[in-house]
């Protein structure tokens, strides 16, 4: 999937997605029309979710900080505001990310906030212990393009729909149930079937709504390509290099770190019977891991269809297309 494909598919989801959930509401609506005080109901349980969306993503910058203890970049991490500040300028952004470490050992990274709070780029300390700079510096440029996409407010728009679907599934149930609305009406025999169908129907929107999540780090990792020079190839590196660190890879081939390796003798202990953590991901033949993945066909299967991120194969031949597009090498 290049990057030209990638956007059109984007845009016929994220079509579908609004589409399907206007056709949705209004079917609701014209059932309900006749009856007043469900109709009523109805809308102001959208409000209340709606609401509820919303105080969540003004609140969740703060309650991330918190459980994760991010605080701003400093002393030896002082050189990810500086890396920080450069791709948000090649970026275009105006107003750059500001710069946060979590201070937890697993290897990860995520941009988070809103237009009040500010947006802010996390890097782990154990991100930053286990990669090199600049593969660090390909994981910041994906990290800031989801700011520069609005993948925030985009995702955060989106997941209101399956939830306000369930609960509009559990007002209607509760309304046949309880006795409310007019009993003559029509449609009020068919009410429990109308909401069971509704929530239902938010559970299949969910895996829509996951996919659309799976597209957006794709195009993620096309901006990291685009504006870090050889970001394709060192995102790869990155990428890899994440699931080596976090022990990931042993579940599903267990000599991968091992037989990667150039320098196992120089570790504190042999990758292939410490527990994960002990593998030193910064002496693994890197390049020969990420030819390893790619070489699968997947490494999650069927169950990628439950996860918000692409299967990590995948992912990196994707990236390997956007290389060769770019002209970018090992």
């Amino acid at each position: 999937m290049g990057l030209i494909k990638l956007k059109a598919t984007m845009a016929a989801v994220i079509a579908f997605v609004f589409g399907l959930a206007t056709l949705v509401m209004l079917g609701i609506f014209y059932l309900l029309a006749p009856n007043a005080s469900l109709a009523t109901l109805t809308i102001g349980s959208i409000v209340i979710v709606a609401g509820i969306q919303l105080m969540q993503w003004l609140l969740g910058p703060k309650i991330i900080e918190a459980a994760y203890k991010i605080r701003p970049v400093h002393g030896r991490y002082a050189w990810v505001e500086d890396v920080i500040q450069r791709i948000a300028r090649e970026s275009g952004l105006s107003k750059p990310p500001k710069a946060m470490v979590a201070m937890v050992d697993v290897p990860n990274a995520f941009a988070y906030g809103n237009v009040f709070t500010g947006y802010k780029v996390a890097v782990t300390k154990g991100l930053l212990n286990n990669l090199p700079r600049d593969e660090v510096e390909a994981v910041i440029g994906h990290e800031i393009g989801h700011i520069v996409h609005r993948d925030v407010e985009i995702m955060m728009i989106a997941s209101i729909i399956p939830a306000i679907l369930f609960w509009l599934g559990r007002v209607l149930m509760y309304s046949a149930w309880f006795g409310l609305g007019d009993r003559r009406s029509s449609t009020a025999a068919f009410l429990p079937l109308i909401g069971l169908g509704l929530m239902a129907f938010s559970f299949i929107f969910n895996f829509i709504i996951l996919y659309l999540s799976r597209l957006r780090e794709y195009y993620a990792d096309s901006h990291s390509a685009l504006v870090v020079p050889g970001g394709a190839v060192k995102l790869q590196r990155a990428l890899a290099r994440i699931l080596v660190a976090s022990g990931t890879l042993k579940n599903y081939y267990p000599q991968a770190v091992a037989s990667a390796s150039k320098f196992k003798a120089l570790l504190i202990a042999d990758p292939e019977q410490a527990p994960p953590m002990d593998a030193d991901p910064r002496f693994v033949d890197i390049d020969r891991v990420v030819q390893w993945i790619k070489s699968r066909r997947t490494l999650t299967g069927a169950l990628e269809i439950f996860s918000s991120h692409p299967d990590p194969a995948k992912r990196l031949r994707f990236l390997d297309e956007l290389a060769r597009e770019l002209g970018q090498h090992y």
